[in-house]
């Protein structure tokens, strides 16, 4: 995707720079150029971070995902906008597949544990599956992290190879009508 496709979608950085509430809340933290900047290292660490944050599992992940753009200056939109991976539908199966992960890593049996959205499941249930579930999303949004990253580095060069050679190519065209222009004016 182009980089005028999501700057359209962008705020602008001196509505963000003015806005009275963010600044009572992070202060200068958000003048920092590169929270909003489309540029390889800036998207390629916001998907790392969001992709990481969308594996946390707890409810505060767009916070998380906030301040981890803001401590290490990616850009701040997309790093939140890639924790709604995780939403209803897709919660369950995500953090299923994590538990399985810690299960085989622990070397533990998996627990048939039934859900129930209460207090008193959270209290007694949950205490049974917490260390596999909290080791299989550390190592799953590691490598959903890590993958994101190479995956949009690599996609992100391949695009600008391209772009160059499309360039080059448009060029050598151009040289080749000015050259075919200029000799037959010498042949007339």
């Amino acid at each position: 995707m182009s980089r005028k496709f999501f700057r359209r979608y962008m705020p602008d950085h001196e509505r963000i720079r003015n806005h009275r509430l963010l600044n009572r809340l992070f202060g200068t933290l958000l003048h920092d150029p590169n929270l909003l900047h489309l540029n390889r290292r800036s998207v390629s660490g916001a998907m790392a971070v969001g992709l990481f944050c969308a594996f946390v599992p707890l409810p505060v992940q767009m916070l998380l995902a906030a301040a981890a753009a803001i401590v290490f200056r990616v850009n701040l939109p997309i790093s939140v906008g890639l924790v709604w991976i995780t939403n209803p539908v897709t919660i369950p199966p995500m953090f299923y597949f994590c538990y399985k992960v810690g299960t085989w890593i622990l070397g533990e049996p998996m627990q048939v544990v039934a859900f129930e959205l209460t207090w008193s499941w959270i209290e007694h249930e949950l205490e049974l599956i917490w260390q596999p579930l909290l080791l299989g999303c550390a190592v799953v949004g590691s490598s959903a992290a890590a993958l994101g990253y190479g995956l949009t580095r690599l996609l992100w060069r391949l695009h600008v190879v391209a772009h160059l050679k499309e360039r080059r190519r448009k060029r050598a065209e151009r040289e080749a009508a000015r050259v075919k222009a200029v000799s037959e004016d010498r042949v007339k």
